[in-house]
């Protein structure tokens, strides 16, 4: 059995939902971060990032979003979460999510943890008044150049949409106005209203 170790509101969601998706034989663990459980010796020799999500599977432990999506696509292949008979479409997931990862997520952290990047309060607050216009531009890019429509990769569902979900999740506390972009719009509207998105997000409120 697969164990994901996740935290409320964190970008493990769309494992989570990945997972769910795929029909996985899995459970999910909660980490507080209130109580900065993700720090505690316990969970740092799980994962020694002192992040989530991680992902215990029988060959060790997996980290970060892109790597835990893609393993779960091809641990299941027969939920289709990826087109794994093409190289090049499989590129342009990964890339999708690449860009989530290393871009729009980056972008949304400067918000609240500026002091990742410096230790200077008036450079902190400099970062998170620069947000809005980041994650923005972010969105932008997503919205003229990368969702194809409905889904990201077209017609096809796959591991790109839960992921895709999760960091627009965050676009209102972000001071950026969804309504801005209306194909990523009606994506998370699509989202939202699918019962597996339902199911986990009831799930993970009551942990």
């Amino acid at each position: 059995m697969l164990t994901l170790y996740f935290a409320r509101g964190t970008c493990a969601l769309a494992s989570h939902l990945a997972l769910e998706y795929a029909g996985a034989d899995y459970r999910a663990v909660r980490i507080d971060f209130a109580s900065k459980q993700q720090q505690s010796p316990e969970y740092l020799r799980l994962n020694p990032k002192g992040r989530v999500p991680a992902l215990v599977t029988d060959r060790g432990v997996l980290t970060e979003t892109p790597a835990l999506l893609l393993f779960i696509a091809q641990s299941f292949p027969q939920a289709r979460l990826a087109p794994l008979e093409d190289a090049f479409e499989l590129a342009r997931a990964n890339e999708f999510n690449s860009y989530l990862c290393s871009t729009a997520h980056v972008a949304h952290s400067h918000r609240m943890r500026g002091y990742r990047w410096a230790d200077e309060d008036a450079a902190i607050e400099a970062m998170k008044k620069k947000v809005p216009q980041n994650v923005g531009d972010c969105f932008e890019i997503i919205e003229r150049h990368m969702l194809k429509g409905p889904w990201v990769l077209g017609d096809r569902f796959s591991m790109c949409d839960p992921y895709l979900f999760t960091v627009a999740s965050w676009m209102k506390s972000d001071g950026v106005e969804m309504g801005r972009f209306p194909k990523v719009a009606e994506h998370y509207s699509m989202m939202s209203a699918d019962p597996v998105v339902q199911r986990v997000l009831a799930a993970q409120n009551a942990a």
